[in-house]
């Protein structure tokens, strides 16, 4: 049995979906951030020590960090659909891509949100580094993305599973607008009825308005 330890509005998203589309029987164990502070519940922390989520139990064992989650749950439940073969080509741009969704593109990322939490939106230095960062990695996706639906081999593919979240940011902050193919992109991913049915589920588990 497999157990989500998943908060809202976090990358558990894209656990939310790759489960989802699995179709393997699963539970929800939900949390909710903390509405002055934006941060994960100290009851996370009685779950795995980071006190950070998405974290998976799955017959008793606990696992956390989202890209090893994916990974992990395909190589058991999907290695023929959802990664491409480890003998191909593709299979090293499969991992590429994994990280860089939760590496390349998610400091800019992350910075812009601490950066306007913390109301220090005058800094120079950040706002340079922030903008700058941003657009070339935007770029470098928006060029990968033409013409695909999906990122790897023109096929649903765990890469996919880590980059949306990335996209909802995106897409909350109004910022693809700029990168037409991303923005595409973005969209073909969620008409796809795993992906609906996960956000159906995050707006279920998730009793705060907006992020």
């Amino acid at each position: 049995m497999i157990r989500l330890h998943h908060l809202n509005q976090s990358r558990s998203l894209r656990t939310l979906w790759l489960l989802e589309e699995l179709g393997e029987p699963y539970e929800i164990v939900s949390y909710q951030r903390n509405a002055n502070t934006n941060l994960a519940p100290d009851s996370l922390k009685a779950v795995h020590p980071l006190g950070k989520s998405p974290v998976i139990e799955i017959d008793g064992v606990m696992y956390a960090e989202s890209g090893a989650i994916t990974q992990l749950l395909i190589e058991r439940f999907a290695p023929d659909s959802l990664r491409p073969a480890i003998d191909s080509s593709d299979y090293g741009h499969y991992l590429q891509w994994i990280d860089f969704a939760e590496s390349s593109l998610m400091v800019p990322l992350l910075l812009e949100l601490f950066v306007n939490k913390a109301g220090v939106n005058d800094n120079d230095f950040l706002n340079g580094y922030i903008g700058a960062e941003k657009h070339k990695l935007l770029s470098y996706l928006n060029d990968e993305v033409k013409d695909k639906s999906f990122i790897v081999g023109n096929k649903l593919s765990g890469a996919d599973f880590m980059l949306s979240f990335d996209l909802i940011m995106l897409a909350k902050r109004k910022q693809l607008e700029d990168y037409p193919h991303i923005k595409q992109y973005a969209l073909q991913l969620a008409n796809i009825d795993s992906y609906q049915s996960a956000m159906r589920l995050e707006a279920e588990h998730d009793q705060s308005s907006s992020l």
